[in-house]
């Protein structure tokens, strides 16, 4: 790795240094800065070619250098020689003006090292191209290495030095006297020019019609750069002395047989004995072989043929080689328009532009980007060309690579994205807009493109603003966020408000609801839904619009409107549009779709978060009631001892059961003691029997059907699933709410429905599943004590109490009646006043709790029940009378 590195370092220094001192001291340096060594060309290859840039311009050129080293081991009188032909060479070019000939940006300058000249951008010679690489950099740069002529390059190539041999043997009245491959240079564009004109001879009588020339004798002793390369050279001028025209006609033949031979000429030719070489070249000329030219395309070979004659007056000239079919090739032809492009009119010019589309996908892409695409851009400086000019152009950049479109492309578009005349520019990049948001780096498209897009939308014809607004969805992907934001939306929004077209405003709907995807939700619910309550008309197809966005927001994934929004204004805005008499009855009908799916899910959402709050209301209700010892006290006083005294023995087991793994989980997670202070005598004893009865549940497994006395029913008497419609009296002597009272407003349910009890104090903080209570046998033994005014029977709970536990009647659980008072223990067992029928299944609640009796179910069931004075037995909790009419009146209202 090291040695390479070295090696290329070596490899800049040594170039670096040669074009340092090749050029020092130069004036060229002046004006032009050197770039690097990329071909050589001219007599003997000898002008090395490097790329440069002028200084004040910042124009490129190509610098010719000549180091006057190379020939420092001639002799001065040959130093001289060489050093005067290479001036008369370039000064000849300097002073001749013609798109075939090579353009001369600055003259020659000679410093004490070098020569140098400066002429218009070169790639390289066709001598570099055809493979001969002397005087080039090393390596050979990979550009030169592997390239290859296409047939419409060669063809363009050929009629372009065929014309500028016309224009030398017409025009100038000169001979060039040296065309070869090293003379022809190819310029950065790929169009062939010519150079070289060391051994040109000029006319001795210009003015006459057959103009004369004189050439010098050959002169073996001179050097090899003060010689003519004598492989192109035409038999005459070496063996008679003589030339005219047909002698570069001659040239221009064995070049054409060069370039369809990798660079060979006809002949070879022995430069020590030159004259013996030709003699035998005119013998073979003289009956030539096929097999020479047999590489050379079947539709020139006669041509080249007859330019290879041995008699100068066979060959054709070059006004007649500029017309054979050979060059009627439909690429050149369009390369040679290009250059005459400057003699037409802009009717011929549009003409010739609406056509090229077809011709431009059977170019070569070198040739378009490098030959065509010049010279479409420099149209772009009249306006009026632009239309014509600009989808050739676009076309070329849809083959182009993202590189070379910025490179080679976007320079040139960019002034032409500000022109808003003519028209049709505008509708020209909106058709192509995919294409330059592609292509077009982030900051030219912010700074360029999506300005021309703005002054679309706001253009004063109605065919743009329609155009742009149908084309915007389809490269809406490629825009970001904020520009769409804050320039594009506000922008869509004030044409639509703005504009008296009805097709503008619908298709700023339209486009809007296409969009919307690519917007975030709060961004369309605050901006885009109430724009749409601002738009003043409301035809048909405006208000179906609106519907959509609507529908689209509503229905899509991502974007979505909260119900808050649904009920005070969207929904509104629908009911108020959809009755709109502008409307038919399929566009009634998709507006009572779209609004009907905004109420059921209005509905749902609204219902579902009613259900989680009220279910969480319970659960707070339950943990604020559990923690009362009232409420404890009260439901094991009244409640649970009735209970126990109705379990069958399967439910006994079951409840024993579900007691051990209580108190096993009670014991791992041992809750706080709370601290209460006891009421009075009778609470604490209702303390102790609580406590008995759940230290006893084991026992309940011991009990028999047979051993539970179950007074009978009443004859002629129907019971109610629970005895009384009078509240209950806890300890405490406050009324107390059990669920299933009529007094709290909630119905009964049946007998031995299971209830679900949770909550802190209950079996030690575990929630347990029993039966439902069971208050029937307690009013049926009630209403037997009624008629014998006996104490009800509990000696079935003489297995609950322990020796050393003292027996606790019912009275003993109820705070002492005051002197000359009822009961209020006996008047909650008396018969039942309205008495209801069973219910067969247990009523269901907000969000699938069960309702009946229990802390979850009771949405009142809270201490502060227990505060409020015994309501009258026929009013419920709110003052509301029960009566039948009433209940009929709410049927009639929520069915």
């Amino acid at each position: 790795m090291e040695s390479m590195l070295n090696k290329l370092k070596s490899t800049v220094t040594k170039v670096t240094a040669d074009v340092t001192s090749a050029v020092m001291g130069n004036p060229v340096t002046r004006e032009f800065e050197v770039g690097r060594h990329i071909a050589s060309g001219g007599p003997g290859l000898c002008w090395r070619i490097y790329n440069g840039t002028k200084k004040s311009t910042k124009q490129e050129v190509a610098v010719f250098v000549f180091d006057k080293k190379m020939i420092d081991k001639h002799q001065k009188f040959d130093k001289d020689q060489i050093i005067d032909s290479l001036k008369k060479g370039v000064q000849q070019l300097t002073r001749l003006r013609h798109p075939r000939l090579l353009t001369v940006q600055h003259p020659l300058e000679e410093s004490r090292d070098c020569l140098a000249f400066c002429t218009e951008p070169v790639f390289a010679s066709l001598s570099n191209v055809l493979g001969q690489w002397d005087n080039l950099p090393s390596p050979v740069p990979n550009d030169i290495k592997e390239y290859k002529l296409y047939d419409v390059e060669t063809k363009y190539g050929l009629l372009q030095i065929s014309e500028g041999l016309s224009f030398l043997h017409s025009g100038v009245k000169m001979v060039h006297g040296n065309l070869c491959p090293e003379n022809i240079i190819l310029n950065k564009s790929g169009a062939w020019k010519i150079m070289g004109f060391d051994f040109s001879i000029s006319s001795n009588n210009p003015s006459d019609a057959e103009p004369k020339y004189t050439c010098k004798e050959w002169e073996p002793n001179l050097p090899p750069l003060c010689l003519p390369n004598p492989e192109y050279l035409a038999p005459e001028y070496i063996l008679s002395v003589s030339c005219d025209s047909a002698s570069d006609m001659y040239s221009l033949g064995v070049v054409m047989h060069a370039v369809f031979n990798e660079g060979k000429p006809v002949f070879q030719v022995n430069k020590h004995d030159i004259f013996k070489s030709f003699s035998r070249q005119l013998d073979q000329l003289s009956s030539m072989s096929p097999a020479v030219l047999n590489k050379i395309p079947e539709e020139v070979r006669e041509h080249v043929k007859m330019l290879l004659s041995v008699t100068p007056n066979v060959r054709p000239d070059a006004d007649q080689m500029t017309k054979i079919p050979f060059f009627d090739d439909v690429g050149a032809v369009t390369l040679q328009y290009f250059d005459s492009l400057f003699q037409r009119d802009n009717l011929q010019k549009s003409q010739f532009y609406k056509g090229l589309p077809k011709v431009l996908p059977k170019l070569p892409k070198r040739v378009v980007v490098y030959r065509i695409l010049p010279a479409l851009t420099s149209e772009f400086v009249n306006p009026d060309m632009v239309p014509f000019v600009l989808p050739n152009v676009l076309l070329i950049a849809e083959e182009c690579t993202k590189d070379e479109y910025v490179r080679l492309i976007l320079p040139d578009l960019t002034p032409v994205f500000k022109q808003q005349e003519p028209v049709q520019i505008l509708l020209i990049f909106l058709q192509k807009m995919d294409l330059l948001l592609t292509k077009t780096p982030a900051e030219d498209i912010k700074n360029s493109v999506l300005p021309m897009v703005y002054r679309a939308l706001e253009a004063p014809s109605v065919q743009i603003q329609e155009l742009c607004l149908n084309i915007i969805p389809t490269f809406a992907n490629l825009i970001d966020y904020p520009s769409m934001k804050n320039s594009l939306i506000p922008r869509i929004k004030s044409a639509c408000l703005q504009t008296s077209s009805l097709a503008v405003r619908v298709n700023s709907l339209v486009c809007l609801g296409k969009i919307l995807e690519y917007l975030d939700k709060w961004f369309v619910i605050d901006e885009i839904l109430p724009f749409l309550q601002q738009i003043p008309s409301r035809e048909p197809a405006v208000l179906m619009g609106i519907l959509g966005i609507y529908k689209c927001t509503f229905s899509h994934k991502k974007l979505g409107i909260p119900k808050e929004h649904l009920a005070t204004k969207s929904l509104p805005h629908l009911v108020s549009l959809s009755i709109d008499n502008n409307l038919n009855l399929n566009q009634f009908n998709s507006f009572m779709m779209v609004i009907r799916d905004m109420l059921s899910r209005m509905e749902a959402e609204h219902k579902t978060k009613l259900e989680q709050l009220h279910v969480m209301q319970e659960q707070q209700r339950c943990l604020s009631s559990f923690s009362s010892p009232i409420t404890i006290d009260s439901f094991y006083s009244l409640g649970f001892l009735n209970h126990i005294m109705s379990l069958t023995l399967e439910e006994k087991q079951r409840l024993a059961k579900e007691q051990e793994q209580a108190a096993k989980l009670r014991n791992q997670q041992p809750l706080a003691p709370q601290t209460i202070k006891p009421a009075a005598t009778t609470n604490a004893q209702t303390k102790d029997l609580t406590s008995s009865l759940l230290n006893n549940m084991t026992s309940l497994s011991s009990m028999s059907l047979a051993n539970t006395p179950r007074p009978a029913p009443v004859q002629g008497t129907t019971m109610a699933a629970f005895p009384s419609t009078t509240p209950m009296v806890g300890s405490m002597g406050a009324p107390v709410s059990n669920g299933f009272n009529q007094t709290m407003g909630f119905q009964t349910g049946a007998m031995g429905m299971g209830m679900r009890q949770a909550g802190p104090g209950l079996y030690g903080g575990m929630a347990t599943t029993t039966s439902t209570p069971n208050f029937g046998a307690l009013a049926q033994n009630h209403g037997l004590a009624g008629q014998s005014n006996k104490a009800p029977d509990m000696s079935a709970l003489d297995s609950l109490f322990t020796p050393n536990k003292p027996k606790v009647t019912l009275n003993q659980m109820g705070p002492n009646p005051t002197p000359g008072a009822s009961t209020p223990w006996l008047s909650q067992f008396g018969p039942p006043q309205n008495a209801q029928t069973p219910m067969q299944g247990v009523p269901v609640g907000m969000g699938g709790v069960p309702s009946g009796f229990g802390m979850q179910a009771n949405p009142f069931f809270s201490p502060q029940n227990f505060s409020q004075p015994a309501a009258a037995p026929s009013m419920n909790p709110g003052g509301i009378k029960h009566s039948a009419s009433v209940n009929n009146d709410l049927k009639d209202l929520f069915g």
